[in-house]
């Protein structure tokens, strides 16, 4: 069941994971530093889905699925926003979907409007927020096969009746280095005063953060633009990463920006889990537009609140897969929010100092530059969160004189496969306690050129399961956890050294 209520990214294969190197199953032996892609299921969240399994079943007994699976996430919805203290936020509206590239799917197609202009969308580059991203803003199916499991033509348009433009913003040079945000932000402000000079409508997009640790555009030029133009403009926070405390989401809400979240990165539940955080301005504006037929492939009436015009183009239908992995991801996030801030502010700052001196030292490694995540736009004191908690590399190797050589992105790609696998036995790797380590971390991310050469990055993560392993009582302390994250970029750079076949 946790890996049903998704699409084809979710399917386990032989092997018993799925497309993200995770299993439905839980695989504690596993040094998990992968979760800005994707994590596996906690022996307690595991725990937890299994039981809300053992009361759906029993509830079956009495009521219809759809009556069942509509109760259950109301519930959901008091519970996510009492963890994310948002429960005086009055009028917030949370839309389910079962992944963050649904839930563009539901935004793009609530600004469609018959009776106005097309909508001009602009979002940040697909590397960095997500491969199906720029389908689903545009209105089109983005795998073979659908959230409820309709098989559907990627590429294809949903029956939307109305084109959707998008006006895609770089947030890297050609050769992998960040732009400047000062350029980001005068070319996001380009394309949104033309659009609102015509009198289009805008759904601006802002990623924070994104699979390398990127916030942009800044909020500064969008909460400009949207004071501007408020009656234009619909802004959208790619927060699917959901590395925020608290207190920025809720100013975010509280600047009428929707929020996507999911519970299968930073919080570690298993893949495909999201919510879209509606606030009440965009709630009032968009709660009585119609969607396509065709979106009763994605989503069922009950992921939609009652009030809602967009329930009626949906089946009466129960997701429980989507459910169960949910219901996973409240286990951790409430284990998290036990700790206290300043405490893992301290673990954060020590976590970054020894994992960024260890790849700027290395020989094997390039450290990427890690942004500043500048919010002051929103007004906030400083919390966890303005703290990195992806680290991204480049693999090197280095001839006898230092000359240093990147690894090409099929090399890169095959070094993240071989870091989940125990090499005790491998022909080109010698047998001990680093050979038999398996390792999870962010899969490659393209990032520019090197010498010629197309590269990748890999991402080492903090997530909040590893946090709450550092900090709470009763688990391994913060020692434990840099010691195995020093161990994953100990193999990465033992691979990156050998010629793999």
């Amino acid at each position: 069941m946790l890996a049903e209520g998704g699409d084809a990214r979710i399917v386990c294969g032989s092997s018993g994971l799925n497309r993200y190197g995770c299993s439905s199953l839980p695989q504690p032996q596993v040094l998990a530093f992968g979760s800005s892609t994707a994590s596996t299921i906690s022996p307690a969240g595991f725990a937890a889905a299994d039981a809300l399994r053992d009361r759906l079943q029993f509830a079956g007994l009495t009521e219809a699925p759809s009556v069942t699976y509509e109760r259950e996430l109301n519930r959901m919805r008091r519970d996510l926003k009492s963890l994310c203290g948002l429960d005086k936020l009055s009028g917030l509206e949370i839309i389910f979907g079962a992944s963050g590239t649904d839930l563009h799917l539901f935004a793009s197609q609530l600004m469609v409007d018959t009776s106005v202009a097309a909508p001009l969308i602009v979002r940040v580059e697909a590397e960095e927020t997500g491969r199906g991203v720029p389908d689903a803003l545009a209105g089109r199916h983005f795998s073979d096969c659908s959230a409820l499991g309709d098989a559907v033509i990627p590429n294809v348009p949903l029956d939307c009746g109305r084109p959707i433009e998008i006006l895609e913003v770089k947030c890297r040079t050609a050769r992998g280095d960040l732009r400047p945000v000062e350029a980001i932000d005068a070319e996001v402000a380009e394309y949104v005063l033309e659009a609102a000079a015509a009198g289009r409508r805008v759904l601006l997009t802002i990623v924070d953060v994104s699979k390398t640790g990127i916030l942009a555009p800044s909020p500064t030029c969008v909460a400009a633009l949207r004071e501007r133009f408020p009656d234009r403009i619909e802004v959208l926070v790619d927060a699917c990463q959901f590395r925020l405390a608290p207190s920025t989401l809720q100013a975010y809400l509280e600047h009428d920006f929707m929020v996507a979240i999911t519970g299968s990165k930073f919080i570690t539940g298993p893949t495909f889990c999201g919510a879209l955080l509606v606030p009440e301005g965009p709630a009032r504006r968009l709660r009585t537009r119609a969607l396509p037929r065709a979106l009763k492939s994605y989503s069922a009436r009950a992921d939609w609140p009652r009030k809602w015009s967009a329930r009626s183009a949906l089946n009466p239908v129960a997701n429980f897969g989507l459910l169960l992995r949910w219901e996973a991801a409240l286990t951790e996030l409430r284990s998290f929010r036990q700790l206290p801030e300043a405490a893992i502010t301290d673990f954060l700052v020590f976590f970054g100092q020894i994992v960024s001196a260890h790849l700027f030292l290395g020989q094997s490694f390039e450290l990427l530059p890690a942004p500043r995540l500048d919010r002051s736009a929103l007004a906030l004191e400083q919390t966890w969160d303005h703290l990195p908690t992806i680290f991204s590399f480049l693999l090197v190797r280095r001839s006898a004189s230092g000359k240093p050589s990147w690894l090409s992105r099929e090399e890169t790609r095959r070094v993240h496969e071989l870091l989940r696998e125990d090499l005790n036995g491998h022909p080109r790797f010698s047998s001990g306690p680093l050979a038999s380590l398996r390792c999870q971390v962010g899969q490659p991310v393209p990032c520019g050129n090197r010498n010629g050469v197309p590269v990748s990055a890999l991402r080492l993560c903090l997530s909040s399961r590893l946090i709450v392993d550092a900090l709470a009582s009763g688990g391994r302390g913060a020692k434990a956890v840099i010691a195995d994250a020093l161990a994953v970029l100990d193999k990465a750079a033992l691979l990156s050294g050998l010629t793999l076949d």
